[in-house]
């Protein structure tokens, strides 16, 4: 019997050939399956109002990745805002909470991060009553819209709290610096803190891990750098969408694609960079396709910058008309850098087509949106960076912290572990002399605990006759004070000159907040130090009953639970306080308006401090930097910061006026 042997190239045909139709069936089976999922996503919005209870809707609100598919955001809101209504209507706390947390990501879905952050922030401010999961989400939430809106310093007071609950781990930083600018330290810091935790079996990822690190180096105009690592990123998630063998749910399947689409823009963008347009096109149009089908209709700033680099693409290769099409296209730009590009991009447009007014219209837009954009913006951004690089300082000392004694901790358990190898060698030879050593010890114990004893009284003794002796002092100095504050009462009784009046009360002022210091000194059992929000508080009250008139009808709010300072930075603080608050009650509010605020918050966390004052009165005159020099008020607190080894920073251009500083 002859047996016929199959040529190798022909198994592999054979093999290919059963892998196509195996492909083939999975194709049929996933339209099948899509079409019944269609079927599903067309009615979750009836679905949703089908769904009995607050808590249910909840539920399936947010396990819903494919809401906005069938129903946009607008339709989801409008129904949200009427069971919310009814749940306001009933007083039924637990609905409302539930409705509003929905409505707050609604709001960050169609890209209005304000909205969304005050529905968020007001729930928040009542954490207490909140459960763990709708922490976490607003959390989330909030991280997401401090990102958008570029208040970097308030996302790691979100992700502080977020690691103090247990939702994540380490306090990331490499987003923030990148949106900072800072694109290599973020890529940097991103490896050092991710690539550890990615196995190798791990596709999307890894896949997710690649495109990151090849975005940091787009944006640090490393694009060629970027391409290796964005097409191994597109290797790796075509893996992933196409493995059969690995079951995936509908979520993962949708991530998935998105994350592919995502890769393909920034693949796209690369090409851009390098000017190789015709490249860049495809890649951009499928990124486009694919993130608008699987983003479940949720406002994209991917979808932005694809779209304005297909128009720079277009233009680049003189197809004005498709260029046109793309930059006409409702993009909702929120972002001023998106709104520069394609206004330059237009005036590019223009010029080509030798439409050279329009051209220069859109050029003198951009000179108007860069002027509007005044050097405030360079220094908050400064700011937000101090910020920023001192959390990650403080979180990196903290780690080393935790490292050494982690070491500490090990090498102290190898010490004790060979101390009692060597302990039990040592007492089988000398156990007679251990023995005696014990008496011996024990007899000379006895002996020192008496004179430990003897000790501990004499100097207990001395530290109750130092403590009276200095609360005596400071009640003293306190009585001294009050009777310079009494002949300054005198002496403005005598006094018929307003100005001469104005400045006597003003020295009584500064010379009672001095007093309250010793007074909070000798009242507290620890005389090195002064709780500052019960002496803030005290000082408050005692200007305030200088004003009676105005002062009642100002809302106060005081935030230093927890912080002490020692008199010689109390002092300072004391006066600083004295002159601010003053200064609201007599010139913030000349109508006395009964929405008048004050906010003073203090903190300080280990050797760092930092201090802000602000009210929403008129706030200070358009001459306030001619005046610093001749007023006496402002030149005092000048140095009083300055005895804090700081400086006093004035802002004017919010609701009000706003002080604060940063202290050792």
């Amino acid at each position: 019997m002859a047996i016929k042997v199959t040529p190798y190239y022909d198994m592999v045909k054979l093999r290919g050939k059963i892998w196509y139709v195996y492909m083939a069936l999975f194709w049929v089976m996933g339209t099948a399956m899509a079409q019944d999922t269609t079927s599903i996503e067309e009615n979750l919005l009836k679905t949703f109002r089908d769904t009995p209870g607050a808590v249910d809707k909840f539920d399936f609100f947010f396990n819903r990745i494919n809401r906005y598919n069938e129903n946009s955001a607008y339709d989801w809101l409008d129904t949200v805002n009427v069971y919310l209504n009814s749940a306001e209507k009933t007083k039924d706390s637990a609905a409302i909470e539930r409705y509003k947390i929905m409505q707050s990501q609604i709001y960050s879905d169609l890209g209005d991060y304000d909205k969304s952050l005050a529905i968020a922030n007001e729930l928040y401010g009542e954490k207490e009553k909140l459960g763990f999961n709708s922490k976490r989400i607003l959390l989330d939430l909030m991280d997401d819209n401090y990102a958008q809106l570029q208040f970097y310093d308030k996302q790691l007071e979100v992700r502080t709290a977020k690691k103090e609950l247990g939702i994540i781990e380490n306090i990331a930083f490499y987003d923030i610096y990148s949106n900072l600018g800072l694109h290599r330290k973020a890529m940097n810091d991103y490896i050092m803190e991710v690539k550890k935790n990615i196995e190798d079996s791990d596709l999307y990822g890894l896949a997710e891990y690649n495109n990151n690190v090849g975005n940091y180096l787009r944006l640090d105009k490393s694009a060629s750098v970027a391409l290796a690592n964005l097409k191994k990123a597109k290797g790796y998630i075509d893996v992933f969408l196409n493995d059969i063998s690995d079951v995936k749910t509908e979520k993962e399947i949708v991530e998935g694609k998105l994350l592919k689409g995502i890769i393909e823009g920034n693949i796209g963008k690369c090409h851009v960079q390098l000017k190789q347009y015709e490249e860049a096109v495809p890649y951009l149009e499928n990124a486009i396709t694919t993130i608008t089908e699987n983003n479940g209709g949720k406002y994209s700033l991917d979808i932005i910058e694809n779209s304005l680099d297909l128009a720079d693409c277009h233009l680049q290769l003189e197809n004005y008309r498709m260029a046109r099409e793309y930059l006409n296209t409702d993009l909702n730009l929120s972002k001023t850098e998106h709104v520069l590009k394609r206004n330059r991009l237009f005036a590019a447009y223009y010029d080509r087509v030798e439409d050279f007014r329009n051209s220069t219209f859109y050029l003198k837009k951009n000179i108007r949106i860069r002027d509007s954009i005044d050097t405030n913006d360079t220094s908050l951004k400064k700011q937000q960076l101090q910020v920023v690089a001192e959390y990650d300082l403080a979180n990196s000392r903290k780690k080393i912290d935790e490292q050494k004694l982690e070491m500490e901790r090990a090498r102290s358990e190898m010490q004790a572990k060979d101390e009692r190898i060597n302990l039990v060698f040592i007492s089988l030879i000398f156990t007679l002399l251990g023995f005696a050593g014990l008496v011996y010890a024990y007899l000379k114990s006895i002996k020192n605990q008496r004179l430990i004893a003897e000790q501990k009284h004499i100097i207990e003794n001395s530290l109750v006759e130092k403590d009276s002796l200095l609360k005596e002092i400071h009640h003293r100095v306190k009585n001294n004070l009050q009777m310079v504050s009494s002949l300054l009462s005198l002496q403005t009784k005598n006094t018929r000159s307003k100005a001469a009046i104005e400045a006597l009360e003003e020295g009584k002022s500064r010379v009672k907040a001095m007093a309250l210091i010793h007074q909070k000194l000798y009242q507290h059992d620890d005389l090195s130090v002064i709780e500052m929000q019960g002496y803030i508080e005290s000082l408050v009250n005692s200007v305030q009953s200088v004003f009676k008139k105005g002062g009642h009808n100002i809302n106060i709010t005081i935030d230093a639970e927890g912080v002490e300072l020692d008199i010689d930075r109390a002092i300072p603080f004391g006066l600083i306080l004295n002159e601010l608050v003053s200064n609201s009650f007599k010139y913030a509010f000349p109508e006395d308006d009964e929405n008048g605020k004050i906010y003073i918050h203090l903190r300080k966390n280990g050797e760092q401090g930092f201090f802000e004052y602000t009210d929403n009165g008129v706030g200070l005159p358009e001459d306030t930097d001619e005046r610093t020099n001749s007023s006496m008020g402002i030149r005092l607190m000048n140095r009083l910061v300055n005895q804090l080894q700081s400086m006093l920073n004035i802002d004017k251009t919010a609701e009000g006026v706003r002080f604060w500083f940063n202290f050792n």
